[in-house]
């Protein structure tokens, strides 16, 4: 590059194909469920999707820090994607409504989701990664909670998401009561291949409304891909995703933030 013309003009250029790949996630996605009866190893389609979902976030992460710090009004304490003060309470809060939005979309009701944790405590992320953690597990335990008690007179219990400040990690919890995961199912929960959702379907000539953070998200569940890409986010900056379920009651996911900066990025 020669000019600022010419830094502009590459500037869009990589905008433009960001944008342009918005979809690919569910797309591919749906042609994996089509074709799921004819993988003869599962295992090795887990391993391909996760080398290609951790390149294609990375390459969104470095696209997007490209493009932000090219912005001529950036928002308030960030730097390109990372905000240097961000408020996990205040993203989960966003999160939760989206979440709760979608619910009452699809069910007519939402459980309440309650956030413990201190409003006033920020650490350096990327708030659009966290958002979309947080959305695809309250989403999760939405559904699963409306399930539980849709033929039930009870008032269905709230999802509680718990927020611990670490000296290595930030801690998430979100912990919900709509009846949980077998035990048989527990292996499952991070491949491509399965849901949790009852009679998990996909439709291939269903409108998909991607209208979340990332376009990850088409709908409430059945997608396959949630938790997975849900653990390869938090995989990227060294984090992890893990799932504790006691079926019969409910469902505690346990997100890990790594909060020392020394984690390197997990090429595949």
């Amino acid at each position: 590059m020669k000019n600022m013309n010419d830094e502009k003009e590459f500037t869009e250029l990589i905008k433009s194909i960001k944008v342009r790949h918005n979809n690919v996630v569910p797309t591919m996605a749906l042609g994996v469920q089509q074709l799921k009866n004819v993988f003869e190893d599962p295992d090795e389609i887990d391993e391909f999707l996760d080398r290609i979902y951790m390149s294609r976030i990375g390459i969104r992460m470095l696209i997007g820090q490209h493009v932000e710090l090219h912005n001529p009004n950036p928002p308030p304490n960030c730097v390109g994607y990372i905000h240097t003060n961000m408020s996990p309470v205040n993203v989960a809060r966003n999160a939760s409504e989206d979440a709760r939005s979608m619910c009452y979309g699809e069910y007519g009701s939402a459980a309440d989701v309650r956030i413990y944790g201190d409003p006033d405590f920020t650490f350096p992320y990327v708030p659009a990664h966290l958002h979309l953690m947080f959305f695809e597990l309250v989403k999760n335990s939405l559904r699963a909670v409306q399930d539980h008690f849709m033929d039930s007179d009870e008032v269905a219990p709230p999802i509680r998401i718990i927020i611990a400040d670490g000296i290595e990690d930030v801690t998430i919890k979100v912990s919900d009561e709509g009846g949980g995961i077998p035990r048989s199912g527990l292996p499952k929960i991070f491949t491509y291949l399965y849901s949790t959702a009852r009679n998990a379907s996909w439709d291939e000539n269903e409108p998909s409304d991607l209208g979340t953070t990332d376009n990850i998200s088409v709908k409430m569940a059945g997608n396959g891909y949630g938790l997975p890409i849900c653990r390869l986010y938090a995989r990227y900056f060294g984090g992890d995703l893990q799932v504790i379920s006691m079926e019969g009651y409910g469902t505690d996911a346990y997100l890990h933030l790594s909060r020392l900066g020394d984690s390197q990025e997990p090429l595949p």
